[in-house]
């Protein structure tokens, strides 16, 4: 009886034994430290043994072992009086004394090399020092190291009735340990060891010392960022890497995600979900992790949540603030697909509790997928909770992508000021605005102020749409004004210099268009020959919005702040707003009107104005084919190109075959110029064209669909049509820069590094940015 107790109690232990073994396998593992050392550490309530205890033969037979811990016990009777003693070594009782005992066994003398190493001098100090102090957690813990440590090795039944070794001083030693003064011990023992010749500490002293300092350094260093030196420390003393000591468990798992090494943190969050049992820990590290950790690794943690043992599950008191979180993470990575279930869950507390920030974030999450009516839905709900900077802005830009441009503009203007988002926001909406086609009836006092935020920011783009809308109601003047204040802001804008040109020669300015040709010499073609030709003769190219950019811009699409998509600037400029006839004559505010800071005059010539051929709204259906086709050339030289498609079409209805040809090609040219770049195909076809237009029309065609598909998105389809036009036509500058940010967008970094050198090393600005681009999402620490 006695001897199967025993060996049950050494079955205990070696079983405690190895599961410490394996944990300690586990986190190497996790820390990537490989194979363990000879010498083994282990993982107890977060303490180690040192290297220089006695290394352990392993034990085979089990009865020799149960006999001497038998015999041990028996030793150490005076220690064991107490009821835990004796479940450990029971004494005979009196039955068992009555039974007649087996006669001895006579054991051979052990020879030298069957003798049993001598048993190691265990030092109870620590324990009798914890069971002093009443601190009942590292009691406990020097009990299980103990153990671990020597198996033959039986605890104390009143760790307080240990002897003390009557050595006051190092007493004080473990005094200092336990308040944490570590440097002062350090100097006590040196101290001693100076004094008393020979004296050594307890070599288990030593090793809490040297654990306690590992602690003290990573914990210094997670809380100065150092996160590298917190990983070295960690991967040194993996000791510490126990649920004992849960903080630093989470500071090195930090440490890694901060150091962007995803897949450990996760293995270190895993470890904590799958070894650790306290539930107030588990909450707390799911609560940690998801700050920390993208959406996918957060799903694989989840997946190690436990019944909570009321029917429900661990988490699900945090389950709304995840929710809320994966949702957020989906704002800024569109192409991140969130679990139906997150989103059903959000909208159910958006519904419930009435929190406008739900709203917005649903709100943020289906514009990023260009879900307009469901953003515009939540976006409405969430203003209507509370009118806020960010709910005006998310809904105005569905309302630039619903083409309720005026509306978006009203929406932000009380927010304008509020951020630079803010700002742009309302700057892209006015943009938006001013380029409607056919112009929008706007009134005065919204005209007034947009124009006055324009002049504060000095916004080009709106300028120059404020030249055309003063152009489509026959304020030559006024435009020109427009055109000259968007090139003082800015002089290399080639539209603003193309519309005060051609307005310019409107008012038979001959000296003001001279000097724009001069200026924009072997840098505009549409520019240089303006004065070559009559305004009735067809171009031989549909005319660029800028030097070295794709035709047909579309209006600016502004990005929000979660949107992180990378737009080349080079494509950023509005179109030229389609100029019809009029709905009413109403002058537009001029500069002078707003801002008091003087403007140079517009050079104009006071001579006598020469009729236009186009100049006043004409059904081009009453006209015959040929009047019809100048008329078409006519608009399209005054920037009205869906006129001018009205007007090809019924040229379209000559019997002369140059007269169809020249229709077809120009009502292409005006498709272009409007930015529809499959009706400019299907004009195309409306008559045979010769090989040069035709190589002409599909190398247009090729670029303004390239633009299209990047303003939506889709590179992979940009660089299909770009390398389509590459096989007509060499690349130009702008398509180029726009390859480079298809393959930004597509994280292709080495091919967009190449194209962007090669744009830059021609001088072109837009490649620079695009190679600053390429740095901050390659590098992003070194833009912080």
């Amino acid at each position: 009886m006695k001897s199967s107790l025993v060996a049950v109690s050494v079955a205990v232990v070696v079983a405690g034994l190895v599961t410490a073994l394996k944990d300690r396998a586990a986190i190497q593992e996790m820390l990537g430290l490989g194979e363990p050392t000879a010498t083994p550490q282990l993982m107890l309530m977060g303490r180690i043994t040192g290297p220089d205890g006695p290394v352990r033969q392993p034990a085979t037979d089990m009865q020799t072992i149960a006999e001497e811990i038998q015999a041990k016990a028996s030793a150490q009777a005076p220690f064991n009086s107490q009821p835990q003693a004796e479940a450990i070594s029971p004494q005979p009782d009196a039955v068992a004394q009555a039974q007649p005992q087996p006669p001895a066994v006579q054991r051979p003398a052990p020879t030298a090399s069957s003798a049993q190493p001598a048993a190691p001098k265990v030092d109870e100090s620590a324990l009798r020092y914890f069971a002093s102090r009443g601190d009942k957690a590292r009691l406990q813990a020097e009990i299980s190291r103990l153990q671990a440590l020597y198996p033959n090795w039986v605890p104390p039944a009143d760790p307080l009735a240990v002897p003390q070794s009557g050595d006051k001083q190092l007493e004080a030693m473990w005094q200092l340990y336990s308040e944490g003064r570590y440097a002062e011990l350090r100097k006590s023992i040196a101290d001693r060891q100076g004094a008393e010749a020979g004296w050594q500490p307890p070599a288990d002293l030593l090793d809490r010392l040297d654990v306690a300092e590992a602690r003290a350094r990573l914990v210094n260093a997670s809380d100065l960022k150092q996160y590298t030196t917190v990983v070295q420390i960690g991967a040194a003393t993996p000791s510490l890497l126990t649920c004992a000591d849960i903080d630093v468990l989470w500071r090195v798992a930090e440490a890694f995600a901060r150091t962007d090494r995803m897949p450990r943190a996760q293995d270190a969050y895993g470890y904590i979900l799958k070894t650790c049992t306290n539930p107030q820990e588990r909450l707390a590290t799911v609560q940690k992790a998801s700050g920390l950790l993208p959406y996918a690794p957060m799903q694989v943690l989840l997946g190690l949540e436990r019944p909570d043992g009321n029917g429900g599950r661990e988490f699900d008191s945090i389950r709304s603030d995840l929710a809320r979180n994966f949702v957020a993470a989906g704002n800024a990575n569109p192409d991140l697909a969130v679990s139906p279930n997150y989103l059903t869950l959000v909208q159910r507390l958006a519904e419930t509790q009435g929190l406008a920030s739900d709203d917005l974030l649903l709100g943020w999450y289906h514009l990023r997928r260009e879900n307009y009516a469901e953003a515009e839905k939540w976006f409405r709900a969430g203003r209507a909770k509370e009118d806020s900077a960010s709910a005006s802005q998310g809904l105005a830009l569905t309302l630039i992508a619903g083409k309720k441009e005026q509306e978006a503009e009203d929406v932000m203007y009380k927010w304008r000021g509020d951020s630079k988002d803010a700002t742009a926001t309302y700057l892209a909406a006015t943009a938006n605005l001013m380029a409607l086609q056919p112009p929008a009836n706007i009134a005065e006092n919204v005209l007034s102020r947009i124009a006055t935020e324009i002049i504060a920011q000095k916004y080009v783009p709106t300028a120059q749409q404020f030249g055309w809308y003063a152009r489509s109601l026959n304020q030559p003047q006024t435009a020109a004004r427009w055109f000259e204040t968007a090139l003082r802001w800015k002089p290399d804008d080639e539209p603003s210099a193309y519309g005060l040109v051609i307005t310019r020669e409107q008012l038979n300015d001959r000296r003001g268009v001279a000097e724009v040709q001069r200026l924009w010499a072997g840098r505009s073609e549409r520019i240089a020959r303006l004065g070559e030709t009559s305004s009735l003769t067809p171009p031989t190219q549909a005319p660029l919005p800028a030097p070295g950019q794709a035709p047909q811009l579309q209006p600016q699409q502004l990005q929000t702040p979660q949107a992180q998509s990378y737009q080349p600037q080079v494509i950023a400029e509005p179109a030229p707003v389609v100029a019809v006839a009029a709905p009413a004559q109403r002058p537009l505010p001029r500069q002078a009107d707003v801002a008091r800071s003087p403007m140079p005059s517009a050079s104009v010539s006071r001579g006598a104005r020469q009729p236009r051929g186009c100049s006043t709204t004409v059904d081009a259906r009453l006209l015959d084919p040929q009047s019809a086709l100048t008329r078409g050339w006519c608009l399209m030289d005054l920037n009205r190109p869906m006129e001018a498609v009205e007007a090809f079409e019924a040229a379209l209805a000559s019997p002369m075959r140059k007269v169809r040809e020249d229709a077809a090609y120009g009502q292409s040219l005006a498709y272009l110029r409007a930015g529809l770049s499959n009706n400019a195909a299907v004009a195309a076809t409306k008559a045979p064209q010769t090989r040069q237009r035709a190589a002409e029309l599909q190398v247009s065609i090729l670029a303004d669909r390239a633009l299209a598909a990047f303003s939506a998105k889709r590179y992979r389809e940009t660089l299909v049509y770009l390398d389509q036009r590459a096989q007509l036509q060499q690349e130009r500058i702008d398509l180029m820069v726009l390859r480079g940010y298809s393959y930004l967008n597509l994280q292709m970094y080495g091919d967009a590094e190449r194209i962007f050198n090669a744009a830059a090393s021609v001088g072109s600005k837009d490649g620079y940015r695009g190679l600053a681009d390429l740095k901050a999402a390659t590098h992003p620490e070194a833009k912080q």
